[in-house]
């Protein structure tokens, strides 16, 4: 199959796997292009209402921004990320930073609901950027070092996913939330110009004629891998249960008896940075073979992070505790996601890492439209129920499948594997 896929892509399968190019200004300009980019997508969620509001869209209907955001991006998984595997990615990172940029623009001037909705879905497409950051990093890094090289840059999207929440929310008490796009579609563009000056050149053109081989092969690799498979289950389930807390939590939070602003809401997000320490530590012990361990721990803290969750509304402390532990679970298992897959074939990087991100797509727009339902029909209490029951499906999951499944040739497993 290696040979099937150097066919396909048109790149050696070898060369890029063995290199250590990933400098100190690279690294952290790689953290900083994944943080604005995935802040993209949850600018929206402290915003809601207020967009609701401006645009004559009904409360129990707005959850679709952040429906046809996850669509987009997974529409951009499956048709762009896989890209980075058969063209120059630096090509690939500035088109699609700079058609960002334009894309928030249309976001931030939209006039009605359509253009809002169809603003929102081009972010989404355009954020997957961030994946091809993330293969890319993976390629030049050292493969002893790669878990570690993935877990930094990851934790540049984890503050990205947090302060998105914190700075919507501030700069739309002043300004409104029109000004929250416009804002970063100036920063988008600033990053385009630096990431111009330093991202390495590679003048391999793209042969559009390779392109459905593939997009043929990146399905084939999840018939091939179990390790993907098993680790995109893993994607769905975390990221829906994530995303139940975030877009339903606005809505307690913005009514009595709390009637908090949108800038306090998004302070929320701030006490979630444990999130990017997981994000880098779980790299390292994915490196050192602790993989399994890392995910069943992960795994029990986020079904106890919905327990203290559910204290809301006696008192808030709970809450942020849960929102803290939740956040580490999550990233922590996501990063060992990402580098076992990574790990299981390098030269694949960009489709696998692709695939995988599929399924957070899917779990990240369920987990969306799943929360506002349940707040509807049961309040918070419903929210963190279905919170607590996704939670336990991934750690049941864990637990009853993937601690007995052989160990997939080439992937990294700590020796304390059932």
């Amino acid at each position: 199959m290696e040979n099937e896929d150097a066919a396909a892509t048109g790149q050696a399968t070898s060369g890029d796997a063995g290199r250590d190019d990933l400098s100190r200004p690279m690294i952290l300009a790689f953290a900083v292009t994944c943080g604005l980019s995935v802040a993209n997508i949850y600018y929206a969620q402290p915003l809601l209402d207020a967009m609701a509001r401006d645009l004559d869209i009904a409360p129990a209907a707005i959850g679709i921004v952040v429906t046809l955001t996850q669509v987009g991006y997974a529409l951009g998984l499956m048709l762009i990320v896989p890209l980075g595997d058969l063209m120059d990615r630096r090509r690939l990172i500035l088109g699609q930073t700079t058609l960002s940029a334009i894309a928030l623009v249309v976001v931030g001037t939209a006039s009605n609901a359509t253009l809002l909705l169809t603003g929102m879905a081009l972010v989404g497409v355009l954020a997957v950027v961030v994946q091809v950051v993330v293969a890319f990093a993976a390629i030049l890094a050292n493969p002893a070092a790669r878990g570690r090289a993935i877990g930094t840059v990851t934790s540049g999207v984890v503050s990205g996913i947090l302060l998105a929440r914190f700075f919507a929310g501030a700069l739309a008490d002043i300004g409104g939330w029109r000004s929250v796009y416009l804002t970063s579609a100036v920063f988008m563009l600033a990053m385009t110009i630096l990431l111009a000056r330093i991202l390495p050149r590679n003048q391999q053109a793209l042969n559009l004629s390779r392109y459905p081989s593939l997009l043929r092969s990146t399905a084939a690799l999840f018939v091939q891998e179990p390790i993907l498979r098993e680790r995109a289950i893993f994607a769905l389930l975390i990221f829906a249960s994530v995303n139940v807390f975030w877009n339903s939590i606005v809505l307690p939070l913005s009514a009595p008896p709390f009637s908090m602003s949108h800038a306090t809401i998004g302070l929320l997000g701030i006490a979630g940075v444990a999130g990017a320490f997981a994000a880098r530590n779980a790299g390292h012990l994915a490196d050192m073979g602790w993989s399994q361990r890392t995910t069943g721990l992960s795994l029990m803290l986020m079904l106890a992070a919905w327990v203290s969750i559910a204290f809301l509304h006696y008192s808030l402390w709970p809450m942020v505790a849960g929102v803290i532990m939740l956040d580490f679970a999550i990233q922590a298992v996501h990063v060992t996601n990402q580098s076992l897959i990574i790990a299981s074939r390098p030269e694949a990087a960009s489709r696998l890492v692709g695939g995988y991100m599929v399924f957070y797509s899917i779990g990240s727009a369920a987990g969306a439209i799943a929360s506002t339902m349940a707040y509807a029909f049961a309040g918070w209490i419903g929210v963190c129920v279905l919170g607590f029951v996704i939670s336990a499906g991934a750690l049941l999951f864990w637990v009853v499948i993937v601690s007995r499944m052989p160990v997939p040739p080439g992937a990294v497993y700590d020796c304390g594997r059932t």
